[in-house]
């Protein structure tokens, strides 16, 4: 019987396939089933598998061959049923409990011939066509690729040993890639003949700071030193610990707040990510003080223009306090951007993540390109209508008055 499934999974194992499950677990606790769906990652056509382990579920990506001795080793140790669908027909395997295998293979049969003229001729699919189907309904691609180990992921939680994403943790590894490829998007701003210093203010447990060293230095070859700064100092122990371990050499981690740094003189690119909130417009104004080619900002709660907010017109809108804080927010990153704008930055106000991740999505990009908008005059427009003197105002359009 394992040749007639062999001989099953080499017919059906192809860009026609819908779906494979297995099932009927001989121990749930550590297996309860598997599916298997067809994808096409980078012009291949690949299986991937997912495994439900408990409330989690672990991704592989298998070629052909891989995918059918995967299937028989389950079918013989794990798994007592396989269903599989495809276009071309249906397979379906049954394990007794002595053991003994069952398998049953309907192919599809074709239509009876119909003429021209009971029905419009419909050329079948090419198998390139086919395979472009896949391509475009195939998972997001990420930067970081599930299957890949990477050893930061592994000690933070987020992979495992394997590469397995840990399905409690997918939010966090989605996250990463999201930030990555607005790293990705600024690789030509960075210059690959010299070393790029980067800054990242209240950097935290460093998912993010990690991804970035990795990314740039060991994937990309980016000659690059990362500073992390943090106020807490167990944290920041933690950080340099593990960026020993893993021998990232220009990766090193202080603590410090984010006004008084001093420790450089010139930086490339500064990251800051849910700087609590006036932190974020003191590291937006060292980053433009520095003359920061980048700058990567997420920025976390809003609270001053919260406080200082009032306008007889919108004091209908501010009476509901859950609009008027929101307002706040918006109203403080829109001008945020302006203020970058006035001082040569292309910004852009972008959402990091889906809403149903976190309310906090915004990210600010800020390119420095030396051309600076006239715009002062419609910024103290705005501040006077509100009623509000934002921090990034006072830091850098109020200090060029005086």
């Amino acid at each position: 019987m394992e040749k007639q499934l062999s001989d099953a999974l080499k017919q059906f194992l192809n860009e026609d396939l819908q779906g494979i499950v297995l099932s009927n677990s001989r121990d749930k606790e550590t297996l309860l089933k598997v599916q298997i769906r067809p994808v096409v990652i980078q012009g291949s056509l690949k299986f991937q598998a997912g495994e439900f382990a408990g409330n989690q579920v672990f991704h592989k990506n298998l070629d052909k061959a891989q995918t059918e001795a995967y299937i028989i080793k389950l079918l013989e140790n794990q798994m007592k049923q396989m269903d599989l669908k495809s276009s071309l027909g249906t397979v379906q395997a049954l394990v007794s409990k002595k053991g003994k295998m069952t398998v049953k293979v309907r192919e599809r049969k074709e239509s009876p011939a119909i003429s021209p003229a009971e029905s419009p001729k419909i050329s079948p699919l090419s198998r390139q066509e086919k395979l472009s189907r896949l391509a475009h309904n195939r998972p997001k691609r990420y930067i970081l690729e599930e299957g890949t180990p990477v050893p930061f992921l592994v000690d933070l939680g987020v992979m495992t040993a394997e590469g397995k994403i840990v399905h409690s943790r997918y939010d966090k590894f989605r996250q990463i890639n999201r930030f990555l490829e607005f790293v990705e998007d600024i690789l030509p701003r960075l210059d690959k003949s010299r070393e790029s210093v980067i800054i990242d203010f209240g950097c935290g447990k460093s998912y993010l700071t990690f991804a970035m060293y990795y990314y740039l230095k060991e994937k990309m070859g980016y000659p690059i030193r990362i500073i992390g700064l943090d106020l807490k100092r167990e944290v920041i122990r933690r950080c340099n610990e593990l960026s020993r371990k893993y021998g990232y050499e220009t990766l090193q981690f202080y603590y410090g707040d984010i006004a008084g740094y001093e420790g450089v003189s010139q930086v490339d690119m500064v990251v800051t990510l849910h700087a609590c909130d006036t932190a974020t417009d003191y590291a937006l104004a060292k980053a433009v003080r520095w003359g920061a080619k980048v700058i990567l900002s997420v920025p976390c709660c809003q609270h001053e223009l919260n406080a200082q907010i009032k306008n007889e017109l919108l004091a209908p809108v501010f009476h509901y306090g859950i609009i008027k804080e929101r307002m706040a927010a918006l109203y403080t990153d829109a001008l945020r951007a302006e203020v970058l704008e006035n001082q040569g930055y292309r910004t852009q106000l972008l959402e990091f993540i889906d809403m149903e991740h976190t309310p906090k999505n915004i990210l600010i990009r800020a390119v420095y390109q030396g051309i600076r908008k006239d715009n002062e005059k419609e910024i103290g427009e705005i501040t006077k209508f509100l009623h509000i003197k934002p921090a990034l105002c006072r830091e850098l359009l109020d200090r060029e008055e005086n």
